[in-house]
C-alpha cells in the first residue's frame, strides 16, 4: 500500500496537469478596494466586501467595544454559555430587515446551510436543487438522507416535472435556490418557484448570500431564508430567517448550531452596526449593482443584474493566464475553474464594490477588450 504522501502526491500531480491545484497566496486588504499581494499594490475586483464595510469606522469601533466588554471568544456554544446579549439584538434586526418573524445566527453561512437542511428533510422526503446551488447546499442535501434531484438552473418546466413525476412519493419536499447566484451574477425567478412550491406542498429554501446588502431591500416569500454577513455585512457568520416555529425549531435541531462554538462577540457587534448602515442608506446599497451594470455597458455584454460579472473563458490554463495578466496591470481577479463551475465555463469573476471608481472599472474593462476576452455567460 502506498504512503500517504505518496498516494496524495500522484493526486496533485493530476491537479495540476488539469490546471486544477489550488494554492494560498498571502493577501492583504489595505483601504477601499486595495489589496497588497507579493509586494504589490492591486486594485481588487474579487472581493465581496460589497459595501466595503469591513473597514467601515462604525463598523470596527462596535466591534473593538464588543471586545473589550465581552472578550475575544465566546467560550461555549450558543447553548451552553455563548449566547451572549448580542445575539438577541442581531437576530432581531435581521428578522426586521428580512420581513420575517424571527432569526438565528449561525457560525457561518457554510454552517447556516448544513445544520438546517438535514434539520428540516430527511428519509422519505424530497430536495428539488437548481444546479448551480451553492456547495455548502449540496452539501446540506447530502447530509440529510433525503432523495435529491436536481433542476436545470433556473428552469421552472424541469422542476415542474420533477415535482410531477416526484411528489406524490415523498412525504415533505424542499426546493433549493439562491437568491443571486454566486458564480454567474444572475437572479432566481423566486416569486415564480414560490408559486410551484405551494402548487406542490413543498418548501422554498434561499441562499441570499449575495443578495442582502446589494439588491433592493425587498420581503421575500421563501419559507426559509438563509444568508451570510461575511460579504456585504463585512463581518462574519451565518444566518436563516422564518418564522418563529422555524427558528425555535432549527435551535434545537440544527447540529452545526448545537455543537460548534459561538462567534466571538466582535463579529456580531460588527454585523449589528453593518446592519444599520444598510438599513439607513439605500444610496450606498445601490452602488455595488451601478458599478456592475457600468461595467457591462463597458463591455457590450447583458446588462449585471447583481454585483457579480462573470466572463467566460472556457478554458481552464486561459482563464489562469488571463488574471496573472490583470495582476500584472494592477487588478486582482480570480480565475475560477471546477469543480467551482461546471467543465468548460472556466472564468474570471468579477465582484463590484460600492467602492470602486468609475476610472478603474473603464480601465479594467479596456484591458480585457483589447485582450478579445469577450465571452457571453453560459447558462
Amino acid at each position: 500500500m502506498p504512503a500517504l504522501d505518496d498516494t496524495l502526491q500522484k493526486k496533485l500531480q493530476l491537479l495540476e496537469a488539469k490546471r486544477l491545484k489550488r494554492s494560498l497566496k498571502e493577501t492583504a486588504r489595505a483601504s477601499g478596494v486595495k489589496v497588497r499581494r507579493a509586494g504589490k499594490d492591486l486594485i481588487s475586483f474579487s472581493c465581496n466586501d460589497y459595501l466595503g464595510l469591513s473597514r467601515h469606522p462604525g463598523v470596527i469601533a462596535a466591534a473593538r467595544d464588543a471586545l473589550e466588554k465581552y472578550g475575544a471568544g465566546a467560550g461555549a456554544s450558543r447553548l451552553v454559555t455563548g449566547n451572549y446579549p448580542l445575539y438577541d439584538e442581531l437576530e432581531t434586526a435581521l428578522a426586521k430587515y428580512k420581513g420575517t418573524e424571527a432569526a438565528c445566527i449561525f457560525g457561518s453561512g457554510y454552517l447556516a446551510n448544513i445544520g438546517a437542511i438535514p434539520a428540516l428533510v430527511g428519509t422519505g422526503d424530497l430536495m428539488l436543487a437548481d444546479k448551480f446551488i451553492h456547495a455548502c447546499m449540496v452539501d446540506g442535501a447530502r447530509l440529510s438522507s433525503a432523495t435529491m434531484m436536481r433542476f436545470a438552473h433556473n428552469n421552472l418546466e424541469h422542476c415542474r416535472m420533477l415535482l410531477e413525476a416526484n411528489r406524490a412519493e415523498h412525504h415533505h419536499c424542499l426546493i433549493l435556490t439562491e437568491t443571486v447566484f454566486s458564480m454567474d451574477g444572475d437572479l432566481a425567478p423566486l416569486t415564480a418557484l414560490k408559486k410551484l412550491a405551494k402548487e406542490f406542498d413543498a418548501w422554498l429554501m434561499t441562499d441570499d448570500a449575495h443578495g442582502l446588502g446589494v439588491l433592493p431591500k425587498h420581503k421575500s416569500d421563501a419559507d426559509i431564508q438563509m444568508g451570510t454577513l461575511s460579504k456585504a455585512a463585512g463581518s462574519y457568520g451565518g444566518y436563516i430567517c422564518g418564522s418563529k416555529t422555524l427558528i425555535d425549531y432549527l435551535k434545537t435541531s440544527a447540529r452545526s448550531l448545537i455543537y460548534s462554538t459561538a462567534l466571538p462577540p466582535a463579529s456580531i457587534a460588527a454585523s449589528i452596526a453593518a446592519l444599520k448602515i444598510i438599513a439607513h442608506e439605500p444610496k450606498l446599497v445601490e452602488k455595488p449593482l451601478e458599478n456592475a451594470k457600468l461595467f457591462t455597458s463597458l463591455m457590450d455584454i447583458k446588462e449585471a443584474e447583481s454585483a457579480i460579472v462573470p466572463i467566460i473563458l472556457k478554458d481552464n490554463d486561459k482563464a489562469l493566464v488571463a488574471s496573472a495578466l490583470l495582476e500584472e496591470k494592477g487588478f486582482l481577479v480570480a480565475a475560477i475553474r471546477p469543480p467551482t463551475v461546471p467543465e468548460h465555463t472556466a472564468r474570471l469573476r468579477f465582484a463590484f464594490s460600492a467602492l470602486h471608481e468609475k476610472t478603474q472599472i473603464e480601465a479594467v474593462a479596456g484591458i480585457i477588450k483589447a485582450q478579445g476576452w469577450l465571452c457571453e455567460p453560459s447558462a
